[in-house]
């Protein structure tokens, strides 16, 4: 008996409104049309999606504990550390550490910083802009691209950290923890299903997604070359004639990150910074005392940064003692009591190498002329009496030595490391900071992730939802296997119909009784895609919730990111902020949550 061929309607909620979306997921809006991408007066070219403000804030409807403002007391002004007589209390699930590798606290004698982006919290809206504008006029001047650029604005909402640039292609990607390609866009095109599976699932060897053909978008600062970059390739395929043959997108992208290095050479973005560093770095008040009590608790701590001395200077001055260049409270050199040691200029992720040969040098403070050490120590002038000169600290009484370049092989020295798991470090840059820390060195490392504030709240909120979501996904499975089987009864039954020695069992069965099992299988099916339908919309909103076009930071619909498989890999420990140390016990013992493989989950203890 053979099943005809019959159209299933979309007209899904006909018999079932009780399964409509609206219904079950009441906070969803149903999103407007996404508008396109164009150009208006003087080519200017973006993106006519933004960030909503309501997004900024969505669902936050009654807080929950896991939402008491744990981070600070007094109105926000005095920092709740764990430490002090209001600390050691519940901790706003925001502001928590978690925890990927054990780590006992007790085992750490020393820990070290990043500081751009994890000391220093840049405002994107004003930091980013910046470095979008610089860029923008290095393109035009330096590497005379159309004036047009000139017009163009940057929405620093747009992009994320972890996606992927094709740099061939001129396609921004995101993809799971095994490398599938789920989300992708031609600059701000969507690309459709089809030729998201011709371009990267149709491949009989498995594309690594690595340079030098694609870029890895894992650090902030990286968003806005992203956004150029997105802007470029539809800019060029618009305006194709305003571009010699010989400029493809790699080309443009190769030009991007020239355009960005020259605004850090030329000193154009850290003068403004050090200008105005409210302006464009966060506040944190909770630094000082993390930094205090990690030293109290016993343990070295050290700063290791890519910036130099003078603008380290003034960005550690305005963190620690909220002075500034031109303020009333002008900078000194107060803020290395916090620290044992700082290296300047490193060269991350070169720093990381043992075999590393820099040479490294002494600071002096007050002209940041640069003195040869032996190993840190100060050697003496050739053709001089005189001792090996020593490098005064201002009348500290313990004095933290700075640097610039050396290896970390130099570090240990400084700092008398017997191993290296006795070492924290703490930074924003996977590959940087985190991987080559921990693979190299085999440091243990916590990566800060901004966004994962807001990740986390978003999470909490959208709870119940998640689990109808779960619900819905093991409904669609549980229809599949019963029309599954009744698929295979009815190719039983057409088999008697053909088999001369079953003729009469075939027989047996009614008119009716094949007509009650053909229509129980397209009821089957018209429930399935239904529930399809619903699960795959509501699931698209929840996602767009985090962020309309990238959907949440840390998964790719029901697998993990590649960003979040990196940190799952690499950081033994995340958080938001880095002053989150402030509110644990430096003694703390981090464990993390119990791993549980796929066949586990249902029959989890209750």
């Amino acid at each position: 008996m053979r099943i005809p061929k019959k159209p299933v309607s979309f007209c899904l909620f006909l018999f079932y409104p009780e399964l409509s979306a609206s219904s079950l997921f009441p906070r969803f809006r149903s999103p407007g049309k996404r508008k396109g991408f164009h150009t208006t007066g003087g080519y200017q070219l973006h993106a006519s999606y933004s960030m909503e403000k309501g997004h900024e804030t969505a669902v936050r409807g009654d807080q929950s504990a896991h939402f008491a403002p744990m981070g600070s007391t007094d109105g926000g002004k005095k920092p709740c550390v764990w430490s002090s007589p209001q600390g050691g209390c519940k901790i706003d699930i925001r502001k928590q550490i978690f925890c990927n590798r054990s780590l006992n606290m007790k085992n750490i004698v020393a820990v070290g910083f990043d500081m751009d982006y994890t000391l220093a919290q840049y405002k994107p809206e004003t930091f980013e802009s910046l470095a979008y504008d610089g860029t923008i006029r290095k393109l035009v001047y330096d590497l005379g691209y159309p004036r047009e650029l000139l017009n163009w604005s940057f929405d620093w909402t747009y992009m994320v950290r972890g996606l992927v640039l094709d740099k061939k292609r001129g396609n921004i990607l995101k993809m799971d923890r095994h490398k599938y390609v789920k989300v992708a866009y031609h600059g701000f095109k969507e690309l459709s299903k089809e030729d998201k599976v011709n371009t990267y699932g149709n491949t009989l060897v498995r594309d690594s997604f690595d340079e030098p053909d694609y870029i890895i978008i894992d650090t902030l600062f990286a968003l806005a070359e992203a956004y150029m970059f997105a802007q470029l390739v539809d800019f060029k395929d618009k305006n194709s004639g305003n571009f010699p043959e010989s400029v493809d997108y790699a080309v443009m992208y190769k030009d991007v990150r020239a355009a960005v290095d020259l605004c850090h050479r030329d000193g154009t973005l850290k003068q403004m910074v050090a200008n105005d560093p409210q302006r464009y770095i966060n506040e944190d008040t909770s630094i000082v005392p993390m930094l205090r009590m990690l030293r109290d608790s016993g343990r070295a701590t050290f700063l290791v940064t890519n910036s130099l001395w003078d603008y380290t200077n003034i960005v550690m001055n305005f963190l620690c003692e909220s002075r500034t260049v031109d303020g009333s409270r002008k900078c000194n050199f107060n803020w290395l009591k916090y620290f044992d040691v700082v290296i300047t200029g490193s060269a991350k992720p070169s720093f990381f190498h043992d075999g590393n040969r820099a040479n490294l040098f002494e600071v002096d403070l007050e002209s940041g002329m640069l003195h040869n050490t032996d190993n840190g120590s100060p050697t003496a002038q050739v053709g001089s009496s005189s001792p090996a000169p020593t490098l005064s600290l201002n009348g500290q009484k313990k004095g933290c030595k700075v640097f610039q370049g050396g290896s970390v092989g130099h570090l240990h020295k400084l700092l008398s490391i017997e191993s290296s798991s006795q070492v924290l470090y703490v930074g924003d840059h996977i590959y940087g900071d985190i991987l080559r820390s921990k693979k190299v060195l085999g440091w243990r490392t916590m990566l800060v992730v901004p966004e994962l504030e807001r990740e986390v709240e978003l999470l909490w909120e959208l709870r119940d939802t998640r689990k109808q979501l779960q619900l819905l996904r093991n409904e669609r499975d549980m229809i599949e296997d019963k029309i599954h089987h009744l698929k295979w009864s009815l190719k039983s039954v057409d088999n008697l119909h053909r088999s001369e020695v079953a003729l009469l069992r075939y027989d047996d069965i009614s008119a009716e009784e094949k007509q009650k099992l053909s229509s129980e299988y397209y009821a089957l099916e018209f429930r399935r895609d239904q529930v399809r339908f619903i699960h795959q919309q509501s699931q698209r909103e929840c996602h767009q919730m985090f962020h309309k076009i990238w959907g949440q930071l840390m998964k790719t619909g029901y697998q993990n990111s590649r960003f979040a498989h990196q940190v799952e890999r690499f950081a033994c420990l995340y958080a938001s902020q880095v002053s989150n140390l402030s509110l644990y016990s430096p003694d703390k013992y981090y464990r993390p949550s119990e791993d549980y493989m796929p066949h586990e989950f249902d029959i989890l203890p209750l």
